[in-house]
Formats: structure tokens, sequence, C-alpha cells
């Protein structure tokens, strides 16, 4: 296909398609004439990873160029590349997180130990749990860590049952971008699902004690 039927399909403007491409995002067509290319559905699917990772993961650029070139190396292991495609979606903070940070540091590796995670406990994933440590620290709630351990319960069943989907429904060849697409729409669908959840609970909880009260 053209690059004209190429945008009609994705819904991604041509000038941007070629931006993509300049960036290292989307491979180049293949060319049929000096000024022609031609497409295929490999960039149709290319295009749709890109636009899930920039509408709804909200990376930038350089996180997504470097999930792709995870996604498009066929000799690293599974578990490596999956590692290596999923990193740049971990946040980061470059704010000064104070004095507070080596305790938060302390409490988080000394959970990855307690479960027996096989993670770095100074990678991203690991910072960016500390800083949040850090923040609600300063916010009044260092308490909060009283319940990492029911967080980290529900966050070994939900990445488990992610990569178990992966494994058992998704070709070899189609696994990181799976995954990464699991990882970026799974954050989305989780939030939501605890979203609603908290609305249920919180009626449970406080709703019951508002009636209870208003019965006396």
């Amino acid at each position: 296909m053209r690059i004209g039927e190429l945008s009609r399909r994705t819904g991604v403007s041509v000038p941007t398609i070629k931006f993509y491409v300049r960036e290292g995002l989307l491979p180049a067509g293949e060319l049929t004439s000096p000024n022609q290319a031609s497409y295929g559905e490999a960039h149709v699917q290319r295009l749709r990873l890109i636009r899930a990772l920039l509408d709804v993961g909200g990376l930038s650029v350089a996180a997504i160029r470097g999930v792709v070139v995870a996604v498009d190396d066929p000799e690293q292991p599974v578990h490596e590349v999956l590692g290596a495609a999923t990193k740049p979606l971990v946040p980061r903070y470059d704010r000064d997180l104070g004095d507070g940070v080596e305790e938060a540091r302390k409490t988080v590796a000394g959970l990855i130990a307690a479960r027996g995670w096989h993670t770095d406990p100074s990678g991203p994933a690991a910072e960016a749990l500390a800083a949040a440590l850090v923040t609600l620290g300063e916010l009044g709630h260092s308490r909060f860590v009283e319940v990492l351990d029911t967080y980290a319960d529900a966050a070994e069943k939900v990445a488990r049952a992610d990569l178990e989907y992966v494994a058992q429904y998704v070709a070899r060849e189609e696994l990181v971008e799976s995954a990464v697409v699991g990882t970026v729409l799974g954050d989305a669908i989780f939030s939501a699902l605890r979203r609603l959840a908290h609305m249920d609970a919180s009626n449970q909880v406080f709703g019951q004690a508002l009636r209870g009260g208003g019965a006396g």
C-alpha cells in the first residue's frame, strides 16, 4: 500500500508517519521508485503500537524508540528482551528526594527480598516505588507502608496473569510487543478497576457508617 492508504487505515497523518520513520520508530517502506514506497501490514501494526504507547501509555518518543528496539531484536532471550522493552515504561523522578529516600530504598529492598522477587532492588521500578513512598511520607502518610504487602500480593497476581495470557495466546514473534502493549493497557485497565473497587469499598465502609449514624 502507499503511504496515503497507510495513513487512512491507521488514522495517522502522512507527516506524522514520515516523522516516525525519521525518528526510527517505524521502518521505512520498500522503495518502488525514487519517490514512492510501499508499506505492509507490519507497518500498520507498528503504527498501532506507537499510538498505544503514546496515547494510552503517555510515553515520550525517546522511550518508544527504546521499546521498538527491544521488540525488533529476535536474538535476545525473551526474559531479557521483556525487561528491556518494559524498562522505558517505568516513570522517572528527577526531583531531589531528600534524606528520606535512603530509608525508602531500604523498605523497597526489604520488600523485594522478603517476597523472593528476582529483580534489581536498585533498578528503575524499585526507585519509582521508593520515590512514591518518600512523597507519601512528605504528605504525612508514612504508615502507608503497612499496606505494601497487600499491594504486592495484587501485583504478583496481575503480573502472572499478564504473562500467562501472553505465553498462552501469543506467537513468539509477537510476544514482546504483546507484553509491552499489555503492560501499558493493563496499567490503564487496572487503574480503572481500582477506581471502581474504591467506589464500592467507600460505599461499604463509609456509606454504611453514615447510614448507621443517621438511623441512630
